[in-house]
Parts: structure tokens; sequence; C-alpha cells
């Protein structure tokens, strides 16, 4: 077989991160324990000190994690990877990795509020500060944003529900003429539909509890490096990375690891160590279920609300349509840039009639599910001012693209026949 890097994403999905022997099981095994056995102390000594490669407790590493985890590695582009127990999880490592109290991070403003809560509120407990900047802010202010302190940027590639799509190679530019990493939450685009990397993005997350995962079935996140932040250039700016950690036997993460290694490493041996926000054997063998089909749904997903979008564009009862692959959306062109193939299955609108109109066209859909969940096979519709984003004030919900009226539809892979007559039966119902 040639070299994984080298195959189209359709193939990585189905054999990156697991190449079975003669006789050894065709399927990602799950390795379902939390312990390893070893001959001799000297033996796990090594493992203890990062001189071998190996597992000895499952809080930190596990077999079947790892090789899920080095798929996804393989589908970004990056040079390794680390499962999380969660999205949020996931969220949260990426930054504390590098940042921690009397640090400063900078962040789009329309990211999740699920994330912007973790940011605004816990992690400033934890002594790290935030700005929040509009992703369509000028260079003066993006400029403005920075402080000596800035450890990192955070972005969403599409954000979670107002859809904007991120200037990611503007955004990286900018961190990287104060160097620091430009860290994107790629879940909702998926690798398949957009390669963070390449624009230059320093580390990606996802929550693959969404399209990754794809059938409501498991949670979970990850966190992939690029490999290509160079740590020891800005040792100043990284002691965690770039000075002996002598909680962990003195090592210096990014002289013994470099920078493909460095980031992940310190993530699993220092942050997974003591949070322990583990993502389990069985739920990763069922991330690996989903991920094989991932090309194939993505297609499927864009198809669909795509065809819905233009229908909700045309109908009276509808207010606003915001979908990036609608040739009048006002990120159209930067969603060609990034996602030549396609954005996602999410499409936000307003109803007319406001906040009561969008709760009655939710309870007249019959297909559709009223869920908090979003990105998987079947079509689901939320209302985030009650709901997800329900923690934020209207100034807060406004900056974060989420208008009182906005309803989230995530489109599933049904027939698209049958999904076009639920949204219009649900309209004229109202």
């Amino acid at each position: 077989m040639s070299e994984i890097k080298d195959l189209g994403i359709e193939t990585k999905c189905l054999h990156a991160g697991y190449s079975p022997k003669n006789g050894e099981p065709r399927m990602i095994p799950i390795i379902q324990s939390t312990t390893f056995k070893y001959d001799s102390s000297e033996k796990m000594g090594e493992l203890f000190d990062l001189k071998a490669s190996g597992y000895f407790y499952s809080r930190l590493q596990n077999p079947t994690c790892d090789m899920v985890a080095a798929k996804i590695a393989a589908l970004e582009g990056g040079t390794c990877a680390m499962l999380t127990g969660s999205g949020q999880a996931a969220t949260f490592m990426a930054i504390f990795n590098i940042a921690n109290a009397g640090d400063h991070v900078v962040a789009s403003s329309t990211i999740y509020g699920g994330s912007f809560n973790l940011f605004n509120v816990t992690m400033r407990k934890m002594g790290i500060d935030f700005t929040f900047v509009d992703p369509d802010c000028s260079d003066e202010e993006l400029e403005a944003a920075f402080k000596p302190n800035t450890k990192a940027v955070f972005g969403e590639t599409i954000a979670n529900p107002a859809l904007i799509v991120f200037d990611i190679e503007r955004f990286a530019n900018a961190a990287h003429k104060h160097g620091v990493p430009l860290i994107v939450d790629n879940t909702f685009a998926t690798p398949v539909n957009c390669n963070p990397f390449k624009f230059g993005c320093d580390i990606v997350t996802h929550s693959t509890t969404k399209y990754m995962d794809g059938h409501d079935a498991t949670l979970g996140g990850v966190i992939v490096d690029s490999g290509k932040f160079d740590w020891m250039a800005h040792a100043s700016k990284f002691p965690g990375l770039c000075t002996p950690d002598e909680s962990y036997h003195g090592v210096t993460y990014a002289t013994q690891f470099g920078k493909e290694g460095a980031y992940i490493t310190k993530a699993t041996v220092q942050l997974m160590r003591d949070f322990g926000c583990v993502q389990s054997p069985i739920n990763a063998y069922m991330l690996n279920l989903g991920l094989e089909s991932l090309p194939l749904r993505m297609a499927r997903h864009v198809e669909n609300a795509t065809k819905i979008a233009k229908f909700l564009e045309g109908n009276d009862k509808v207010s606003w349509v915001n979908y990036p692959g609608l040739e009048g959306n006002k990120y159209y062109e930067r969603a060609k840039k990034y996602m030549p193939n396609g954005t996602c299955g999410v499409i936000s609108f307003g109803v007319k009639g406001g906040r009561a109109a969008a709760e009655k066209f939710m309870a007249n859909l019959k297909l559709g599910m009223i869920a908090t969940h979003v990105a998987d096979a079947r079509t689901c519709c939320l209302h985030p001012a009650s709901s997800t984003h329900r923690q934020m004030n209207d100034e807060e919900l406004v900056a974060a693209g989420v208008s009182p009226d906005l309803i989230r539809l995530s489109v599933g892979i049904e027939n698209a026949d049958d999904l076009l007559n639920d949204v219009s039966n649900a309209l004229k119902n109202i």
C-alpha cells in the first residue's frame, strides 16, 4: 500500500491508524483493560521515563484510543493526536496545555456557547484572561487584542450556531506575528471538508460526538497537533514545553520530542494524568465505526442542507437564512476558499413572528427532532437562545451571532424530499 499520507481521505478513513499483521484482527481491537503487565520494573520504568513507548495505565493512554487518534491525525494531516472524553475536554486541554494562571488568550466571540462559558467564566476563575474579538474585526482591532502574555488564538472553522466562516489564514498570520499558535475547532467542517493546517493553523480540536461519530452513540473529543509550531523559537512564552517538567521526571518536552510531538506528549503525560478526562476504549471503537463512513455522510449532509437552505430562502414565512453554501451568503466566497467541497449540514434561519413562531415551527416538526445535539445522521432542530446559549445575556447573544429568533436546523442524511416536506408542513402550520 502507498504511504497513508499520499492516499485520499476516503481511504484514510478506512485504513489509517491501524494496519493488521498476519492473523491479527481486521478491525481495530477493543483493549478494554485499565492495566498492562510487564516482566520487570526496569521495563516499566522506561515507560515512566518516556524512553520507551507502551502502556501501563489507561488513564494516560490506551492502544485502542491511540489507534483512533492516529487515524484522525492522518485525516487532518497532523503528526499526532490525543482523544478526550468530550469535545469540551479537548477545548479545555488544548488551551490549558500552554496557558496558565496569569496568561491571556485571544478568541473569536462567535464560538459555541459552551466554549464561550468555559473561557469567560471557568477558565477566568483559574486566572487565565480572554479577549473576545469579532471574527470579522478590522486588522487594527485584531492587533489590539494581543498582549505581551498572550499564549494562543482560538476560533471555529464554522461557528456554532452563527455559521460564520473563520478566516483561518488571517488569524494564523496574526498569531504567528506574536509568536503564538492558532487553535481551531474543526468540528462542523470535519477534515473531509476543511484542512485548517493547510492555511497556517497549528492545533485542531473536534467534538468527535458530532459528525465524526455521526450516530448519537458516543461522546468524545480530540486534539490534533500539526507538528509545525516551533515551541523552542518562542521558549520564553512556553516554559511548560521548553523547560524541565519536575512533575514528570524533569523532561523537557520540546527538546526530547521536537515540535512534532512535544505538545501532545505534554497533554498526555501531564494533563491527562492529572485530569483523567479519557475516552474509553469502547467509545473509541464506536467512534472509529463512524469515521469509516464520514466522507459519504458529509457529502450527503451538504447535499441535503443545500436543498433545504434554498427552499427556506424562497419561503415567505422565513425572514432570513444563513448557510455558507448559498451563493448570496456573506461567507460564500470564504467558504469556497477553505471548504471547496461544501461546508456542513447545519443551517440557521429565522421565522417571521420571532421567538414564539420559532417555537411553533419546532413543535410542528415530525421527522426533525428537537434536541440539544447537532451534526449527526438524523435531522434535529434547536432554539439556541433558550437552550445551548441560555447562559448568555442579550448583548452576549448578539456578539455571538445568535439572535433570539434563530433556529438551528441540523440536516441529516434522510431522503431529501422527506425532509423538505417536513420543513414545509411545519412552516405552513405556524
